[in-house]
């Protein structure tokens, strides 16, 4: 235990190092979540020989953070557009100030994996690395301007979208090229994911959804929680949260079937590991609560993993574990069906994301909707008035 502590206060360090050299942990706008990046991959990939890919992982994760925060509130539209282009073409000119640190942190980092991989494998995997990011941050901008235009997508292409947004399958294919056995080239970024990916991308999302409509409603942020609720103008949001959960236990189920099968596939278990291991760092932070965003709830572990060394219990003889993590939720009934799952598992694969025009108010609507115990307000958020009268009347 003692080791594992050294190993993990090392590469915090050195995570740490990393985020101030690169300017990412200066932006002054962002969260600031380098120690609980790191202690979500450490928890779920703890092996001292992991190093590697808990810093991919660690280190994808803090830019994830800042650029997500970045595009939610900071950039205007424009820079966001101009940022995304910059992506998809991989060119920094013309890039300027906060926009210019997070491309340059990300072209060095995207390049720092790719020769290695070179090096280890004689394949230049750099355009496939260069993609995952590419469509990552064109999903970004699709959700800001949703927000920022007052778009409602309908739930189906908000998933669509919403599944890249998350970025797991960001985080597992880029550390992926790291295992040992690693996977081959044409599977870090192929035409169509693995049922394993598509699965852990979906349930990543519903996860986030279920415990921060809240937020994102006040934000004016779309979410799946809240389009159920305007796509059925009958249901309150106590039957809209239940069916987003179905939808989560399906996804979580049929993605552990994949990762558990050895009949479903030839993917290498540490392939099938890290993709569980996502989805345990998923489950620790939107099991029960928002604990991402907590500036408190997780130091206590935080500092039992890396800095508190175990003690011996005299009267049980043994030494004594920090606290253990959130367990998986067990799937819990519902009475509702979970339609809108199968047809997307089906289509994840090539998902084209297209930008959904609907007529909308030029009017916000202040007003608090009411069901149960919960209280929702609608601010600063343009909705279609048509459907939203039934769930306000």
């Amino acid at each position: 235990h003692k080791r594992r502590q050294l190993v993990y206060r090392k590469e915090l360090e050195e995570l740490l190092r990393w985020s101030k050299a690169s300017g990412l942990m200066d932006m002054g706008f962002a969260r600031e979540k380098t120690i609980y990046s790191y202690f979500a991959v450490a928890s779920s990939v703890s092996f001292p020989c992991d190093s590697d890919v808990r810093l991919i992982v660690a280190k994808s994760t803090v830019l994830v953070t800042i650029a997500d925060d970045f595009f939610d509130m900071e950039g205007s539209l424009k820079e966001l557009e101009i940022l995304t282009k910059a992506i998809q073409s991989w060119d920094n000119k013309g890039l300027t100030s906060h926009s210019k640190i997070l491309f340059d942190a990300l072209d060095n980092f995207v390049a720092e994996i790719a020769e290695k991989y070179l090096y280890q494998h004689g394949i230049d995997i750099t355009n496939s690395l260069r993609g995952i990011w590419s469509e990552t941050f064109a999903s970004w901008l699709m959700e800001a301007t949703w927000s920022r235009t007052g778009q409602i997508p309908s739930l189906r292409s908000y998933l669509e979208t919403g599944m890249i947004s998350i970025t797991a399958h960001t985080l597992v294919l880029l550390a992926s090229c790291d295992l040992t056995p690693t996977i081959s080239p044409q599977k870090i970024h192929p035409p169509q994911y693995e049922d394993i990916t598509n699965f852990l991308m979906i349930s990543c999302r519903l996860l986030n959804d279920i415990q921060s409509y809240e937020k994102e409603l006040k934000d004016g942020k779309n979410n799946s929680v809240v389009l159920y609720l305007l796509e059925n103008p009958g249901a309150n949001l106590e039957e809209a949260i239940d069916y987003v959960q179905s939808m989560l236990d399906d996804a979580k189920m049929k993605m552990l079937e994949h990762a558990l099968r050895n009949d479903l596939g030839d993917l290498p278990e540490s392939f099938k590991k890290l993709h569980l291991g996502c989805l345990k760092a998923f489950q620790m932070f939107f099991n029960s609560a928002n604990h991402f965003d907590s500036k408190e709830s997780l130091l206590s572990d935080i500092n039992q993993a890396f800095f508190i060394p175990l003690e011996f219990d005299e009267e049980k003889n043994n030494l004594q574990p920090s606290k253990p993590m959130l367990p998986l939720r067990s799937p819990r009934k519902s009475k509702f069906p979970a339609p809108v799952l199968a047809p997307i598992s089906n289509c994840l694969c090539q998902i084209n994301i297209k930008h959904h025009h609907h007529w909308r108010s030029p009017f916000a609507i202040p007003r608090i909707v009411s069901r149960g115990n919960h209280r929702v307000q609608m601010h600063a958020v343009q909705f279609d008035l048509q459907p939203l009268f039934h769930l306000i009347g």
